[in-house]
């Protein structure tokens, strides 16, 4: 079982005398900068030239500065960019300033793991990923509360690397929840699956097809988008709030039923191999290359599957039935 922190195990004091840098401010930079900034630590936030962003920082009472020089005057420096972009801003913007016994952090382990950012031995590497998105990780901090996160070292010269990545979790607010230690390779790889096999993918793929068999069946889009596609949020929150049991026993008797009757018909062991041959293709790099190498020609195959899917009478029925929806934030 994976060791588990609270703020009463954290010593905050190891980043009293350190500065911060936030490296990007979309959904979780904007969470971090603010956060730690709160906790009284000293956050700069480090944008690329022309930023929309820039604006938005310092209007939140940030100080901004432009990449390099934000990593060049930092002791900590947290990447939060898309992980294609990340080793080359880490290369070109990142490296020409950091000096021996520096913190290069991460919230998500794709590059580290998958080599496309080596840090020299003499630099501290580390993990602090909130397992919610920015604006959660936000919310709950300013209601006194916290998003459990995951810890992780890959370098620690300097010999006080963990306690840094749970200083800083701590700062976001994570200490009230709960601090997970955990690996790069874990991290990446579970994660990894998880966003392909269950929660983007899977989940995807399950809708549309149910959503398909109804509408080849006859019957009326807007149902099958009801069915499939809508009422998905009610049972995925009655999961996340008490598991599977818990949504087993808010939902009616014969819904139940029909799970125990139906569920292994849909995900059988020929699904359970494919997961696992996905699995492989992540572990073994297979996904990180073609991902990789998908960037640098311009993303031909995922802009032209974004386009399809976006196209889909399945979205653009429930484009249509989500406008008369008042409650659904937009």
């Amino acid at each position: 079982m994976s060791t588990m922190y609270y703020e009463s195990d954290v010593d905050m004091s190891v980043l009293k005398n350190k500065k911060v840098a936030i490296i990007g401010y979309g959904s979780q930079g904007h969470a971090h900068a603010l956060n730690l900034s709160e906790s009284g630590m000293d956050v700069v936030v480090g944008l690329y030239e022309g930023s929309p962003s820039r604006q938005i920082a310092e209007e939140a009472g940030l100080r901004v500065l432009n990449t390099r020089d934000a990593a060049a005057e930092a002791d900590v420096i947290m990447m939060l960019v898309n992980d294609e972009k990340a080793g080359t801003i880490y290369q070109n913007e990142i490296l020409p300033g950091l000096e021996k016994g520096n913190y290069i952090a991460f919230a998500h382990g794709f590059n580290i793991h998958f080599g496309q950012i080596v840090p020299a031995d003499d630099i501290n590497v580390i993990m602090i990923a909130p397992k919610g998105p920015g604006h959660t990780v936000r919310s709950q901090f300013q209601e006194g509360k916290g998003v459990p996160s995951l810890v992780a070292v890959h370098q620690d010269p300097s010999g006080d690397s963990m306690k840094v990545a749970l200083a800083y979790a701590a700062g976001l607010g994570a200490g009230r929840a709960g601090i997970f230690e955990t690996s790069f390779k874990e991290e990446t790889e579970t994660d990894l699956f998880g966003e392909q096999a269950i929660l983007c993918g899977g989940v995807s793929a399950l809708i549309k097809a149910g959503f398909d068999t109804l509408v080849e069946a006859g019957y009326q889009p807007e149902m099958a988008y009801f069915e499939c596609c809508h009422e998905m949020k009610l049972i995925v929150d009655l999961i996340n709030q008490g598991g599977l049991s818990y949504m087993r026993y808010s939902i009616s008797d014969t819904a139940e039923y029909g799970d125990y009757v139906t569920g292994d018909r849909i995900i059988t062991d020929d699904t359970k191999a494919e997961m696992k041959k996905v699995l492989g293709e992540i572990q073994d790099g297979t996904f990180a290359r073609n991902w990789l190498l998908e960037n640098q020609v311009k993303r031909p195959y995922f802009n032209a599957k974004r386009r399809i899917g976006s196209e889909s009478l399945l979205e653009t029925t429930g484009n249509r039935l989500r406008k008369l929806m008042s409650w659904l934030k937009k």
